[in-house]
């Protein structure tokens, strides 16, 4: 059975209670409030102004959470170990012959192309996979795992009906060591995106082709690779400001439909996150992460839409890339959403093998790394929330590593906005930046009239506080280090 992991999310309640206890146990200051914590680099002991609470407060972090303090800025991964291949299988009761008889079907995710000096390349990804007949009653139980506090049974018949089609999405079975052909053709539009045709991308005057993917897929059913393809027709990438859409079928399938990009060689591409930044997720309280996931509608966050909109209207060579580390199974939701809320543009979520926490983690520097040296004279635009740890570690690292094309980072700041949110993001990776090229940000609003295209990140009335080690404690509590 599909086992959830409450373990990073307890061990953070475990270690906030015994902040909390600590505090509660000493009698409140009469002379003063307490300062913020300095954390020396090399003896982690910090130093209050007060010191007979020194000890006891940070003694009581290092004894709980020693060595933790980086896992702590992760939100509970309840998106790992999802079963694949033979425990689906397995867990559903079913055998090899009954696996025969069902459908191929593709999930073909949105991809991008570069310009070389060969002409196109096009990037090809998703996933080969067969969907097992589940019975509703087993259904019922395997939804009712991603459930805390409620069930099936329980929930609004909407919303029951998307748990159910979520859970089925999770239990298939991927095909490995399968050869796949596209046919590729001019889009006319793409979606609704929240604008009149889609976004600012143009469809190219022609380029209608048949396209045999190069590999077989994985034994976890993934295909990824840049596939050239042939330009006539097609606005050359060094001619054109124009952002192309071509529109992709799998052959043999009417499930692997997806849009693609062909993104100039010059312009500025949004990297973006999804959940809590574009979507109301919040990720970081297990209940309500899983409800907002699996059986609540998608809920755009504020009026954000409206700055994205702005963007693509004001930026008319602007790439939207939406980068989520959510598992593959989940992208058509993400899609979906997308398309009817924001710009159209690029995917990226995670593959199947990427399956760990550790491989999580080094899933989105390693997408971003692919995006970057795809267009190494592009600008880009990095959008996120501080709840990722993982974010708050890439993004910096990617200003540091590529110094020439981040324009701009910007974050929100999760936990000013929701209480709810209880977990310390660390901002170390930032004290090395330009202050001026990335901003923490409390509502979209704050996003508004910046001049992003020159480099304009800060909106100066939006105080920042950033210690440049961790934040967000409970009762203001921050750690830096020197």
């Amino acid at each position: 059975m599909l086992a959830i992991p409450y373990s990073l999310f307890f061990t953070f309640q475990l270690v906030t209670a015994s902040v909390i206890n600590r505090i509660a146990e000493r009698p409140a200051p009469t002379v003063e409030e307490l300062a913020l914590i300095t954390l020396s680099p090399t003896t982690w002991d910090p130093t209050w102004t007060r010191d007979h609470l020194k000890r006891d407060i940070l003694g009581g972090i290092k004894q709980n959470a020693r060595g933790l303090l980086s896992k702590l800025g992760r939100v509970p991964n309840f998106f790992q170990d999802f079963p694949t291949g033979d425990k689906v299988e397995k867990s559903l009761g079913i055998d090899d012959s009954q696996v025969s008889a069902l459908p191929t079907q593709v999930l073909n995710v949105p991809g991008y192309g570069n310009w070389t000096d060969q002409g196109w390349n096009l990037r090809l990804h998703g996933n080969v996979y067969k969907q097992p007949n589940i019975s509703r009653s087993k259904l019922d139980d395997l939804t009712n795992i991603f459930l805390i506090d409620t069930s099936v049974d329980k929930l609004q018949p909407s919303e029951a009906d998307q748990a159910r089609n979520v859970t089925a999405s999770i239990f298939v079975l991927q095909q490995g060591k399968q050869n796949l052909t596209f046919d590729i053709l001019p889009a006319p539009q793409v979606g609704s995106s929240g604008e009149a045709g889609g976004g600012a991308a143009i469809p190219p005057p022609s380029g209608s082709q048949e396209v045999k993917f190069p590999y077989p897929t994985t034994n976890q059913g993934d295909y990824d690779s840049f596939v050239q393809i042939n330009s006539q027709g097609l606005l050359a990438g060094n001619d054109t400001r124009s952002i192309q859409r071509l529109n992709v079928y799998a052959k043999g399938t009417d499930t692997g439909n997806a849009t693609a990009y062909l993104v100039p060689s010059t312009g500025i591409t949004f990297v973006s996150d999804i959940d809590d930044i574009l979507r109301i997720t919040r990720i970081y309280q297990l209940k309500e992460g899983l409800l907002n996931s699996f059986a609540r509608p998608y809920t755009q966050w504020e009026n954000m839409p409206e700055i994205y909109s702005n963007w693509s209207r004001s930026l008319p060579d602007a790439h939207f890339h939406y980068l989520s580390t959510a598992p593959g199974q989940l992208t058509r939701n993400y899609m979906d959403f997308i398309y009817k809320t924001y710009p159209a543009g690029s995917f990226d979520t995670r593959t199947l093998n990427f399956s760990d926490v550790s491989a999580t983690l080094r899933i989105r520097k390693f997408l971003l790394e692919k995006i970057f040296l795809t267009y190494p004279q592009r600008k880009f635009v990095l959008v996120a929330d501080t709840s990722n740890h993982d974010v708050m570690s890439a993004y910096p690292q990617m200003a540091t590593d590529f110094p020439n094309q981040v324009l701009c980072i910007f974050l929100r700041n999760t936990s000013s906005t929701d209480s709810g949110n209880k977990l310390p993001y660390n901002t170390k990776g930032f004290k090395e930046l330009n202050p001026q090229s990335y901003m923490f940000f409390n509502v979209p609003d704050d996003l508004t009239n910046l001049d992003v295209s020159n480099g304009q990140c800060l909106n100066t009335t939006v105080q920042q506080n950033v210690t440049f080690g961790y934040q967000g404690f409970p009762f203001g509590v921050n750690l830096r280090e020197d």
